[in-house]
């Protein structure tokens, strides 16, 4: 049987799966933050890496070095008069931002900018909106302005050009002058990385792009060089936003499209482990160190967007899972609002000084700290047994709050505030996405996830939380979960007539034919999938994903596109509008090929019908008005229909299940604990 490897590497650690067919070994290590390829090959030569068939790989590496602004030095090229695009977005505030006259971008002048006024340049040229030359390139004033920048020693360059999303010549002799001026730096150009309508959108995600280049190019080939070291001869590949898969070749040539692989591979692992389950329907939350991120899976595909801000209006325009991020983690801190309400999260302590009970420096309570003095958390075992947690700092940092609630009120009012800032998030998710949450299960993973999301059930009428197989490290078997994907889009305004089928027809074939070249060998394997974004006319926005048909794009194609534009936007909305004309924006290419995924395998059957036995009680505080006597079991004990009632607790290595009173777990097919009321067990 092949042998896969998942690598998830997030900012403090690093998570692995090694899975051969039914058998899942897991490993974390610590993340080097200042050489994070580091940290990862020691993993790999934990996780042996040899002869290993595939190494899917995921991080928020650039994510985090965008957010923290630890950027290289990059310039951007524009149409003469538009410098200030990038600075400009959308025109548009937060809703909390309407009333405040100094609200600014994080990203523009006033805060801190991805590309700095001097180094964004305008060049002379212009094209129509249909791509017809209005004004040559004016290569001599192209080439002043690059000179500029090879003695500001820019390390990038991002180019966008007015509507060259239509017509790329002129980004594509820009880009030669930028290798005969500067060099061999990296260098993005729109009509590559992102050839939508939209010049802002794409001004900002060819800037992200070209910013990856520099983060994750050295970092990919020095991977690659140690994995090979270490014996590994399989292939490299990178999940992208939508957690799919790329060779690493491919990633690395637009890798603005991995930027938020980790949180989409959580949401892909739900989507499989629902598939291997019977369960096409589920609420994903990931509740880690910092923030709980929510995500939905209907008929066992996950929710998907054209794009995703990375900071309010700093767009990347690429296929991503769409995820929620609250700030309620085990590291949220509990705090004393002006009127005296207790408060957790959004801030966190993160893991330097991290929760008070860490003993390293933090004197503010956080949710592990709830957690730890509630007796749920063992300090003895934490993480594995690798570190120990100190319960009377926990102590300490809540008696230090500046509140008139006695000590045990303190801690149960701050356990039920961070469970409810979750149900406010999902509340929002499902309230966006028409979920009725009825039908829905809740996934609970991530390190901080079982052990707080199952007393959801107490306000939620969902049909029930389950807890995953390994779910401290579940985001990494999201990477051994899904195929390769390769995606592709071009934007061309085009009333859906007869008369369009021939430029349409254009369009895919050319995506095709340019797809078909870069999957080589796999070309003939792969699925491929037509879809487009259209909207009715005079509309502003676009409706995603219309199912397209494949083959020549015919008048009576185009007929069907017309017909499944208005089914589609019937669905999505609710309301039908056949006799408007039907506008196409965008048209999507994907193909995709197969790959091995992990398998969950069926828990061996208790003998004889012995109930399982737990290994020892607790006594669980601050929960509620009285302390309660429960029943702790550890995972690797439990068998398939094995029947757990609450008050109880679950241990393993990595994460702990709490089962609240009134609520039963039993153990399925897949090894996953299934969390609901007692009377509807």
């Amino acid at each position: 049987m092949k042998t896969l490897i998942g690598v998830d590497v997030g900012g403090t650690f690093t998570d692995i799966v090694r899975v051969t067919g039914n058998e899942v070994e897991t490993i974390k290590v610590p993340t080097d933050a200042a050489e994070t390829h580091s940290g990862v090959l020691r993993g790999a030569a934990e996780a042996r890496v040899a002869g290993v068939a595939a190494f899917n790989h995921a991080s928020t590496h650039g994510l985090n070095a965008i957010l923290t602004r630890k950027l290289p030095k990059v310039a951007f090229l524009t149409t003469y008069g538009h410098r200030d695009l990038l600075e400009m977005g959308r025109a548009a505030k937060p809703a909390e931002a309407n009333t405040d006259p100094h609200w600014r971008r994080t990203f523009s002048d006033a805060g801190k900018p991805i590309v700095p006024r001097y180094l964004r340049r305008g060049v002379v040229e212009r094209l129509s909106a249909t791509g017809g030359i209005v004004v040559e390139l004016d290569e001599e004033q192209a080439r002043r302005e690059l000179e500029v920048l090879r003695r500001c020693d820019v390390e990038g360059v991002a180019i966008c050009l007015l509507h060259s999303y239509v017509n790329g010549a002129h980004e594509r002799r820009l880009a030669e002058l930028v290798r005969e001026v500067l060099g061999d730096v990296p260098c993005s150009i729109s009509s590559e990385v992102s050839p939508l309508a939209l010049e802002y959108a794409r001004a900002s995600t060819t800037t992200i792009d070209v910013l990856c280049k520099i983060i994750y190019g050295s970092y990919s080939e020095r991977l690659a060089a140690g994995l090979s070291e270490l014996g590994f001869t399989g292939e490299l590949s990178f999940a992208d936003c939508a957690a799919t898969l790329a060779p690493v070749e491919l990633a690395m040539a637009q890798p603005s499209r991995i930027l938020f692989s980790g949180p989409a591979a959580g949401t892909m692992a739900c989507a499989h482990l629902g598939s291997s389950i019977g369960a096409p329907d589920l609420l994903c939350a990931d509740v880690g160190g910092t923030s709980c991120d929510i995500s939905v899976v209907t008929g066992h595909q996950p929710v998907v967007k054209t794009s995703f801000d990375i900071e309010y209006d700093l767009v990347v325009s690429t296929l991503s899972n769409e995820i929620v991020s609250v700030g309620a983690g085990g590291g949220s801190i509990v705090r004393v609002s002006p009127v005296g309400e207790l408060e957790v999260g959004p801030e966190s302590a993160g893991a330097d000084p991290g929760p008070a009970c860490y003993a390293r420096g933090g004197a503010e309570p956080t949710t592990t700290d709830i957690f730890l003095l509630t007796g749920i958390l063992d300090g003895e075992r934490f993480a594995g047994g690798r570190s120990r947690l100190d319960p009377a700092l926990s102590r300490k940092a809540f008696e230090n709050l500046e509140c008139r609630f006695d000590f045990g009120d303190r801690v149960r009012f701050a356990y039920q505030t961070a469970v409810n800032n979750i149900v406010e998030g999902i509340t929002e998710v499902v309230v966006k996405n028409g979920v009725d949450v009825r039908e829905y299960s809740l996934v609970a993973f991530g390190a901080a996830g079982p052990m707080t999301l199952p007393a959801l059930l107490e306000q939620m009428p969902l049909k029930s939380v389950i807890v995953p197989p390994h779910p401290g490290l579940f985001s990494a078997l999201g990477l051994v979960s899904t195929d390769q994907v390769h995606s592709d889009r071009r934007s061309a305004y085009r009333l859906l007539t007869p008369e369009a089928a021939a430029d349409i027809d254009a369009i895919y074939r050319r995506m095709e034919e340019a797809m078909r070249d870069s999957l080589g060998a796999d070309a003939d394997a792969a699925e491929y999938v037509r879809t487009f974004d259209g909207q009715l006319v005079g509309q502003v926005w676009d409706t995603p994903f219309v199912p397209a048909p494949s083959g020549p794009v015919t008048p009576e194609a185009v007929e069907r596109m017309i017909a499944n534009f208005h089914d589609h936007y019937e669905q999505k909305c609710g309301n039908r509008f056949p006799q408007n004309p039907v506008m196409g924006v965008t048209y999507r290419l994907h193909a995709v090929v197969p790959t091995d995924k992990v398998e969950f395998p069926v828990p061996p059957r208790r003998a004889g019908g012995d109930a399982v036995r737990p290994a020892r009680t607790a006594t669980l505080r601050y929960l509620g008005p009285e302390d309660l006597e429960a029943n702790e079991y550890e995972r690797a004990d439990l068998m398939l229909g094995d029947l757990v009632a609450g008050p109880a607790v679950i241990r393993e290595p990595l994460c702990t299940t709490y089962v609240p009173p009134a609520m039963t777990a039993t153990v399925g097919n897949a090894g996953e604990i299934v969390i609901r009321r007692r009377e509807e067990s």
